[in-house]
């Protein structure tokens, strides 16, 4: 078989890709040499946003985009998308308050709100978005972006590509490809380390942080184009503050951290920004990044944190696409192409950059990109198209979480939650027969059962316990040793078969 796309990487732009092609017609097969979202796809703040802070460096365009996109998102996955209050409060010595209302007025306008409220200037003084702030925070601004589920937001699209007719391999790595005439031939070692060659009429590199490898040590090409590798870390907390409303906080170097509900329980403190010059792989946060964040939350909130509050932390590296700026910080979230085909030679695409809010749009631009090989294809379909359990109904939401408690009433209220939110109307599909708890099998901790494991290793390629416990959830933040020990042993146990 020839497909007509082999994509590398499984991260939400090769998977964003894998969708919309097998959408269009081709034949696609996707390669994942660890799991979905195993890197920097599962390494974000957990948001769908234009990035406020981008229109101080003038990118207008993406801005626009991002927030263009954040409207088309919320619609297709409002199972794990969903609006979020922001509180920024005002630092009279870092900006102006005139000039973050024009930043906020922008943001208003550069795209259409159909779903998302505007921006308002609110007291802090005696109020409850004050209430967990120093008293030297009075005044601030709301604003509204969304929250995302970001390593799910990767699987559905994988889901998605899979249901349409794309093969997606995870534990599948290439080893090197060559051109053989208007095809290219690739060497894949499977996750039983055997090796065969597939053959595609076109390639596309969306590997992330190892794009530049990929293209030099795999695919023998040179390239124009660079990332620059940013780590960016996270650290969790216990709840910081009661309300589900987040907070920007802006640091005396210009940049931002976040302070957001995560989890019921839980708050999600990041993130930053740190030239990476290593070769990519896995990273850590440092001593310097958790002080880094602990001193934004005890600038601005009374509660004082410390290292000993610290729950989880989490870093990945993010693949920038070098513009040539001084600083990390404002290195361009955009993305660039680079495209080797030249010759009549059978395509290479390569992506630099991209981030989750935009990866559909990269998606469409990266197939109108290889629409002149494939003058078949059909045409794009995304814009409106649901990701899978997103059918949630008129009454979005609450109103299908309220369907589920109806329908399952022996399903205690935070897990008829979790499992709504983690898997929308494909929920039904492990839960339509149960009439207990007892009829979806064991139970590995915290409502996580038999059933839903089934379907996690049969729809959603998870096969061992990290892939369970933190990208297809975060139930890793609540299980303990022996509960880890005891999933990893029934999903071993379940692969010898």
């Amino acid at each position: 078989m020839v497909f007509d796309l082999l994509i590398v990487g499984g991260g939400v732009n090769g998977c964003a890709i894998a969708r919309d092609a097998a959408g269009r017609g081709l034949g696609v097969l996707l390669l994942e040499q660890k799991d979905l979202a195993a890197a920097t796809s599962s390494a974000s703040t957990k948001l769908v946003h234009g990035g406020l802070r981008y229109l101080e460096n003038y990118e207008f365009r993406l801005v626009h985009e991002a927030l263009a996109e954040r409207e088309l998102l919320l619609a297709a996955a409002p199972h794990i998308i969903h609006p979020l209050q922001f509180i920024l409060p005002h630092e009279r010595s870092i900006r102006p308050a005139w000039l973050v209302r024009i930043g906020l007025f922008l943001y208003d306008h550069l795209a259409g709100r159909k779903r998302i409220p505007g921006s308002t200037t609110v007291s802090l003084a005696g109020t409850p978005y004050g209430a967990p702030l120093t008293a030297d925070h009075r005044l601030g601004f709301s604003y509204y972006d969304c929250r995302v589920d970001d390593s799910r937001l990767v699987v559905l699209e994988a889901l998605d590509a899979s249901e349409r007719g794309a093969k997606i391999r995870v534990g599948a790595k290439l080893i090197g490809a060559r051109r053989e005439g208007a095809q290219w031939v690739a060497s894949v070692a499977g996750a039983d380390g055997g090796l065969e060659d597939i053959r595609a009429r076109a390639l596309i590199n969306a590997s992330g942080p190892f794009v530049s490898e990929t293209l030099e040590h795999r695919l023998g090409l040179g390239s124009r184009k660079h990332v620059r590798l940013v780590k960016g870390s996270h650290i969790v907390t216990r709840k910081l503050y009661e309300g589900a409303h987040a907070y920007m906080l802006q640091r005396p170097d210009k940049r931002i951290v976040f302070a957001i509900p995560f989890e019921e329980d839980f708050t999600l403190v990041g993130t930053t920004d740190v030239p990476f010059l290593g070769e990519p792989g896995p990273v850590a946060i440092d001593a310097q990044e958790t002080d880094y964040l602990i001193a934004a939350i005890d600038h601005v909130f009374r509660k004082k944190i410390d290292r000993g509050d610290i729950v989880w932390s989490y870093s990945g590296l993010r693949p920038l696409y070098d513009d040539g700026a001084l600083e990390a910080s404002v290195v361009t979230r955009d993305y660039a192409f680079d495209l080797d085909a030249e010759g009549g030679k059978a395509p290479a695409l390569s992506i630099f950059g991209g981030k989750i809010t935009t990866a559909r749009r990269l998606a469409e631009h990266a197939l109108e990109t290889l629409a002149p090989f494939f003058p078949d294809m059909r045409a794009a379909w995304t814009g409106g198209a649901i990701l899978p359990g997103g059918d949630l109904g008129p009454g979005g939401f609450d109103a299908f979480l309220g369907e589920l408690s109806r329908a399952k009433p022996f399903l205690e209220p935070r897990l008829a939650r979790r499992l709504a939110g983690a898997y929308g109307t494909r929920a039904w599909r492990f839960l339509e027969r149960a009439k207990s708890m007892a009829d979806l099998g064991a139970d590995f901790g915290c409502g996580l059962t038999e059933a839903e494991l089934d379907y996690l290793r049969a729809q959603e390629w998870a096969r061992n316990a990290e892939d369970v416990l933190w990208r297809r959830s975060k139930l890793g933040l609540r299980f303990d040793a022996a509960q880890t020990r005891a999933l990893a042993r029934a999903l071993t146990s379940h692969a010898a078969r």
